[in-house]
């Protein structure tokens, strides 16, 4: 007993919990004031928000002057792609769009062509009304001496800040562009859990130089070559297999472990791989994670194949507890949405999963209150009203009191929903729809820009030196 309890990990990042009250030890190191350029304390905090992620909290004081200054940085992973969001701002109520941006987010007013770059600001938890007041702040601050030293250019600043500030106004309609290399940014959705037709969210893949601004480098980049090709028989982290040593067949049954850090409390622990075939659909590779400290326990699914030749839609009707048993292979780039709920789940939100129709209302559930929870205290009493009827709906559909039909669109093709009729006779309640793809959701994919004949032919002229 004695030992289990040694043993037991001590979590990075703690929870806040004013319930249990946990002594959250704060890490103090003298540094120097920017104000004053005396030593003061600076006090750092890492802990995790409920509902929103780990952070770093960074608190500095000087007693000799008394300057004091707050800031908050993301604690956790960086997210596998940058972010872009851009929103329609047309109505008052607009400005009020609370905003998560980080250190990395650029931001853009395309009607005035006016951008504030990245790094140029610290990260902050502000509203759209904020960006638009801190830069105004920053554009006046040198005014009284710039109105000196250089009037017209003073003067033109003048004009500009004016014009910033009609913009609150409403006596026109404007565009707010938010791009987010780290992927770290977010804008209050106020219909949530509907779709915001004001709103377009898309996710870009960074390039080497976003990379590099982020602190991500490759091995090679680290070692500033390239790899020397190893031997067979020395000891590495990857070694190639030899042909026909490990059958296809033989992976099949087989289930890999490999070890992982748990996303939640950040312990070791082990995560089991295994590919398998879904009858009447496809291979796919399912992923679990058992964390033995923290007991929690995840579940994700890849298609074992590429990216189909058409997008498939899948409309299922949700009578009763009946339908809750049909299995549902969700890839993670498959949209979701309930139409008696007016509800719309982006892709990715809830990566790729082997459910249920109850586990995937459930896990929308889940989702949403993980959404919303940063922000619910501060929502106004009609936001509070419609989301507390909304989950009151959904709770009854959970129960299985309420019918439903959940759409899911999934422009890859790798998503899958049950029949319930083993004979092969048409399921009434499940329809399936597939259509080409859009030019924008190919580009999404990345599939405008891949060369899948004559690959070789480019590399080949480039390496002979030959031109057009």
């Amino acid at each position: 007993m004695a030992a289990a309890e040694s043993a037991e990990v001590v979590e990075i990042f703690p929870k806040l919990n004013v319930d249990d009250e946990p002594e959250l030890s704060t890490t103090e190191i003298e540094s120097m004031c920017v104000n004053c350029y005396e030593n003061g304390t600076t006090r750092l905090l890492l802990t995790q928000i409920p509902f929103y992620k780990e952070v770093i909290i960074m608190s500095f004081c000087c007693e000799n002057c008394g300057y004091q200054n707050n800031e908050i940085q993301p604690g956790g992973e960086m997210a596998p792609k940058g972010i872009r969001i851009q929103v329609k701002i047309d109505k008052l109520k607009d400005l009020n769009r609370r905003v998560v941006k980080s250190d990395y987010s650029s931001v853009r007013i395309e009607e005035l062509d006016f951008e504030i770059p990245a790094k140029s600001q610290k990260g902050e938890v502000t509203t759209i009304e904020g960006i638009i007041d801190r830069v105004v702040r920053g554009l006046d601050q040198d005014q009284p001496v710039r109105r000196i030293q250089h009037p017209e250019a003073a003067e033109q600043i003048d004009k500009f800040t004016d014009t910033l500030k009609e913009l609150k106004e409403m006596k026109k309609p404007f565009t707010i562009t938010i791009k987010d290399i780290s992927g770290n940014s977010f804008v209050e959705n106020p219909l949530a859990p509907q779709s915001d037709p004001n709103t377009t969210i898309s996710h870009f893949v960074r390039d080497k130089e976003q990379n590099h601004m982020l602190g991500i480098f490759t091995q090679e980049e680290m070692n500033d070559k390239k790899p020397e090709k190893k031997p067979e028989n020395e000891d590495g982290l990857l070694k190639m297999i030899p042909e026909g040593s490990w059958p296809l067949e033989e992976l099949h049954g087989e289930v890999l472990q490999f070890s992982t850090n748990c996303p939640e409390c950040k312990a070791d622990c082990e995560t089991n791989m295994k590919v398998t075939t879904i009858p009447h659909f496809k291979e796919v590779v399912i992923m679990a994670t058992v964390c033995d400290n923290c007991g929690l326990r995840t579940n994700e699914v890849k298609p074992g194949g590429g990216i189909e030749e058409k997008g498939v839609k899948i409309e299922v009707s949700v009578r009763g507890r009946v339908d809750f048993s049909r299995d549902v292979l969700k890839s993670e780039s498959c949209h979701l949405h309930i139409r008696e709920l007016e509800c719309d789940v982006g892709a990715g939100a809830l990566g790729g999963r082997f459910t249920t129709i109850e586990g995937l209302l459930t896990a929308i559930r889940e989702q949403l209150v993980e959404s919303i929870g940063m922000f619910m205290d501060s929502n106004d009493a009609e936001t509070k009203e419609r989301m507390d009827k909304f989950f009151g709906q959904l709770d009854d559909a959970i129960a299985g009191n309420k019918k439903l039909t959940v759409v899911l669109d999934d422009p890859t093709g790798n998503s899958y929903v049950q029949s319930l009729n083993d004979d092969g006779s048409p399921d009434e309640a499940l329809r399936i729809f597939r259509y080409h793809r859009s030019h924008d959701q190919n580009e999404e994919l990345g599939l405008n820009d891949m060369k899948t004949e004559n690959y070789g032919e480019d590399a080949e002229d480039v390496k002979e030196g030959k031109t057009e």
